[in-house]
C-alpha cells in the first residue's frame, strides 16, 4: 500500500470472506498543464498549499511532482474550511480552487472560490469564479485578467479626474475674472464626449491581452 501511494495512488485493500485478497491502486492522471500553471503562478509570487483529504504519503508524491512545499493532507471538509481562515488570520488573500462537495466549505470561506467547470454543483455554487474545462491554467489566465482589469480601471479613473479637473473650473468661470473668458457649451460638450471616449478606447484594450 505504501508503495502505491508513495506514486501518487490511493490504494485500497479488497478482502475476500474477511481476509485481505488484494490491494487495488486508484490514481487521476495529473493534467499535461498543471505543473506549469503551479509555476507560474509561484512566479507571480503567490504561495501554493496543497490541502487534501487523500493519505499524507499520496499527498506528498503529488506534491514532489509538482514541486509544492506545503502539503496538508488527511482533511476532512472543516478542517479544509479551518485553514483557509488560519491562512486569512495571518494576512494573507486566499484563491481556493477546488471541485468536490468536501471543498465547498472552504470555497465560501475563501477571498475568491475558484470552482472546476468539471466538478460538482455545490462546489460551483458556493466559488466566486468558474473555470470551464477544469484546467488551472485557466487560473494563471482569470488572475492575469483581474490584474489587467483593475489595472485598466485605475487608469480609467485617472483619466476622468484629469477632464473634471480641468473643465470643472473653466466651467465655473475661474479665468473670466483675467482674460474674460467663460467655456463654450459646444467645447464642454466635445470634452465630455472625449472623457468617454478615451475611457471606452482604454477599455478596449483588455481585448487585446493574451
Amino acid at each position: 500500500m505504501e508503495a502505491y501511494r508513495r506514486r501518487g495512488a490511493t490504494a485500497i485493500v479488497v478482502a475476500v470472506d474477511g481476509r485481505p485478497a488484494s490491494v487495488m491502486a486508484i490514481a487521476d492522471p495529473l493534467k499535461a498543464t498543471t505543473a506549469r500553471a503551479i509555476e507560474d503562478l509561484r512566479r507571480r509570487r503567490m504561495k501554493v498549499v496543497m490541502l487534501t483529504g487523500d493519505n499524507a504519503t499520496t499527498a506528498r508524491a503529488i506534491a514532489d511532482e509538482l514541486h509544492i512545499d506545503q502539503v496538508v493532507a488527511d482533511v476532512l471538509p472543516d478542517q479544509k474550511h479551518g485553514h483557509v481562515h488560519a491562512l486569512q488570520a495571518q494576512g494573507h488573500a486566499v484563491a481556493m480552487a477546488g471541485d468536490g462537495v468536501n471543498d465547498a466549505p472552504a470555497l465560501a470561506a475563501a477571498d475568491v472560490g475558484v470552482a472546476m467547470g468539471t466538478g460538482t454543483d455545490v462546489a460551483i455554487e458556493s466559488a466566486d469564479v468558474t473555470l470551464l474545462g477544469g484546467d488551472l491554467a485557466a487560473l494563471v489566465k482569470a488572475r492575469d485578467r483581474s490584474v489587467d482589469t483593475m489595472r485598466n480601471i485605475r487608469q480609467n479613473l485617472v483619466f476622468a479626474f484629469v477632464y473634471n479637473v480641468v473643465g470643472i473650473p473653466l466651467a465655473a468661470g475661474a479665468l473670466y475674472p483675467a482674460f474674460g473668458w467663460l467655456l463654450s457649451p459646444v467645447i464642454a460638450a466635445a470634452a465630455m464626449a472625449l472623457s468617454s471616449a478615451s475611457v471606452i478606447t482604454n477599455s478596449l484594450r483588455l481585448r487585446r491581452r493574451r
